[in-house]
């Protein structure tokens, strides 16, 4: 692959909101390098970096891909990822392991909501940026309002590299404001262009666009600035040497439009890459942590140095089987060698490494500083695994994962699906880290969680159609809690008699109401030895067992004291059995008498929304029961911050992106309980209830 020298490497990640294009040019760029003989298009499924067929059927990108190819001597690891909310940590995982960023802006629609975010993962990453401002050819189109909204929105360091040739359907192709050469497109999906000189209506345009360049490019060289300011004319070699010192140290971000589909300006973006983009000898050294601390060290990019990458993403073949893709930070290996995952403290045998081009591959013994490749069969590597060789213990920092947003509890139709479930799931967690899947024993539901409906959809669809299990999905239930408001004290006296020995336990308990969140405690406030001290565990354990299911609607009671006061014994009746049952009698008279009350989870919930979609959000959080916390802006967007009880947000993944038409993304966490409004409350006890008298 290319010249296999570190300093010939280039790793760039395509991102952007979903629909930008980003599929469409990573197709151009495999076609004008000749690594592919035919252009693929999404609407005929046939791309090469949407291979899945999840993402054939729904013609979106779902998965980040992989795709290595050679331009100009050097080897290009472009990696693809989706742009739906839904997906985004595919996004963001890739992006901690490449130096550069290609950041996709749809012409018709400027900066969205996922360009935001895409945006700060190379602000947190500190990779060099390129902005391509796509689809300029579309009807709508506005390459000038694309640039400033992002200069308004994102950065105002973005400049235009190139400028466009007409605009719509008229657009034809680009010019370069450093060399004024223009570049002129036959548009009919070829990579032919004619080359020539600026356009006699784009002079002024150009130069305008080629001193604002200039003016910041020289910041990254300080002989440079000074003979700029003092009138120099600068060579155009050493503008161009001076141009990649400045992308790469983050001071100037290239915008370069062109449409990917008619191939128009997309040969401009590769030379961007191979001439501007930074080698892995350009970054900084990465930190990794001691073994044995969180004391950071630097790994520092040479290719002498022992062996370090890390995994971030996991990828079930159904011909390869499990594949394992890692990015070299330093020094090389070959395939001979075995691999050591730190974080499990295991080593594994290299069958071999592959250079993935969307599903293919094409294996080689040996990798470098920079590379970015699969590993088949790696059996106990997760996303995040620092890989290195044994003797080599330091670590990098986990890739922070995102907390889900949207759950569904799921049911097996068939025992059939019951026996499998457990291995399909255990299997679809290990390649998807974003999904989560729980047992909750208040509730009985098994609850399967993600970043949004879609994102579910797509994994029971996973589930079903590689390992055969069917699962019906219903909407989860609340975790509801019961709690007291008063204090209130009562007998429980549990007497039998039957002939032999009898039963006999006699407890007398005050329940008093504590703060939300302090669980249960109990007391032991007997004098006198009323109730002997070795059945006094009994009858903590008969309370805290009928807590777990309580006297309203059943959901476990929480948050207050119990104190055991006051009791009997007998000599030769009671037993450890019957002051659990007295207990349990006692509990639930003193629960009812202190005014019991039904509580529910509230959570912190922050969207993020364009400006105009703030009152529509705010109003339908209030619907929901919600209180707004405040409202935070962030660039062009704002963040509503709530607090709105969980019942009201299991399907807000799917309101939130009916209401903005898709613009919309959040995050939840749990806040604390609340009780839960009368009204509200007598329909989850009767519900309760109803589903008592059928259970009986």
């Amino acid at each position: 692959m290319g010249a296999r020298k570190p300093e010939d490497i280039r790793t760039v990640a395509l991102v952007s909101h979903g629909g930008a294009g980003k599929t469409s040019l990573s197709e151009a760029m495999l076609f004008d390098s000749g690594a592919i003989a035919r252009m693929g298009r999404v609407d005929d499924k046939n791309t090469v970096s949407d291979f899945d067929p999840e993402e054939q059927k729904r013609s979106i990108s779902i998965n980040s891909s992989l795709c290595t190819f050679s331009y100009k001597d050097k080897t290009i690891h472009l990696i693809d990822t989706p742009g739906f909310s839904d997906f985004y940590f595919e996004q963001r995982a890739p992006m901690r392991v490449v130096d550069a960023a290609i950041v996709a802006i749809n012409a018709t629609a400027g900066v969205e909501v996922q360009t935001r975010k895409a945006w700060d993962f190379a602000e947190e990453f500190q990779v060099a940026t390129l902005f391509y401002v796509s689809k300029v050819d579309k009807e709508h189109s506005d390459f000038e309002a694309a640039l400033k909204d992002v200069q308004a929105s994102l950065s105002n360091k973005a400049l235009p590299l190139m400028l466009p040739i007409g605009k719509e359907a008229s657009f034809k192709g680009v010019v370069n404001v450093i060399t004024g050469k223009s570049y002129t497109y036959k548009g009919d999906g070829t990579k032919d262009f004619t080359e020539g000189d600026t356009p006699a209506d784009m002079k002024d345009a150009v130069a305008r666009a080629r001193d604002e360049l200039i003016e910041r490019i020289v910041e990254a060289d300080d002989d440079m600035m000074m003979r700029y300011l003092d009138g120099e004319a600068l060579p155009l070699e050493e503008l161009e040497e001076t141009l990649r010192k400045a992308v790469i140290a983050r001071i100037v971000f290239p915008v370069i439009p062109g449409a990917s589909v008619p191939n128009i300006g997309v040969v401009q973006i590769m030379d961007a890459i191979a001439s501007y983009f930074p080698s892995p000898l350009d970054m900084q050294p990465r930190l990794a942590l001691r073994s044995d601390s969180e004391e950071t060290v630097e790994v520092t990019p040479d290719i002498n140095a022992p062996f370090m990458s890390l995994c971030f993403k996991v990828m079930v073949d159904p011909y390869v089987g499990r594949l394992s893709f890692i990015r070299v930070f330093s020094g090389q290996l070959s395939s001979d060698h075995t691999i050591y995952n730190v974080i499990k403290g295991a080593e594994e045998r290299i069958s071999s490494f592959r250079f993935m081009r969307g599903k293919e591959g094409t294996e080689s013994k040996e990798i470098i500083l920079g590379d970015i490749v699969a590993i088949p069969k790696l059996d106990s590597t997760t996303v995040g695994d620092t890989l290195s060789v044994k003797g080599q213990e330091n670590r990098f920092p986990e890739i922070k994962l995102p907390k889900p947003v949207y759950s569904l509890a799921v049911f097996p139709k068939s025992r059939a699906d019951e026996d499998k479930l457990g291995n399909a799931v255990r299997k679809i967690l290990e390649e998807d880290k974003t999904l989560k899947f729980a047992k909750y024993a208040d509730t009985g539901d098994s609850i399967l969680s993600g970043m949004g409906d879609m994102h579910l959809d797509i994994a029971l669809s996973r589930i079903k159609d590689r390992y055969k299990v069917d699962l019906e999905t219903k909407v989860p239930k609340v975790a509801y809690r019961e709690t007291i408001k008063k204090t209130a004290k009562a007998q429980g006296k549990y007497k039998k008699q039957t002939g032999g020995r009898g039963q006999y336990g006699d407890v007398h308990f005050e329940l008093s109401p504590r703060e939300r969140g302090s669980a249960i405690t109990f007391e032991d406030k007997v004098v006198g030895g009323v109730v002997p001290k070795n059945f006094i565990p009994a009858a903590e354990k008969g309370l805290r067992e009928s807590a777990q299911k309580g006297v309203l609607a059943g959901y476990p009671a929480v948050d207050f004291n119990c104190a055991i006061f006051d009791g009997s014994y007998h000599d030769v009746d009671s037993s450890e059995m019957a002051f659990k049952i007295a207990a349990s009698m006692a509990f639930k008279k003193a629960f009812i008498a202190a005014s019991p009350i039904l509580i529910e989870p509230i959570m912190n919930i922050y969207v993020t929304v364009p400006e105009d979609c703030v009152g529509d959000v705010m109003g339908d959080l209030n619907s929901r029961r919600g209180r707004i916390m405040g409202i935070d802006p962030a660039g062009k967007l704002q963040i509503v911050k709530a607090q709105c009880p969980q019942a009201e947000l299991f399907r807000y993944a799917i309101i939130l992106r009916s209401l903005t038409s898709g613009r919309g993304s959040f995050s939840m966490e749990s806040s604390h309980y609340e009780e839960v409004p009368p009204d509200i409350a007598k329909k989850v006890i009767d519900a309760a209830e109803k589903v008592s008298d059928d259970e009986e």
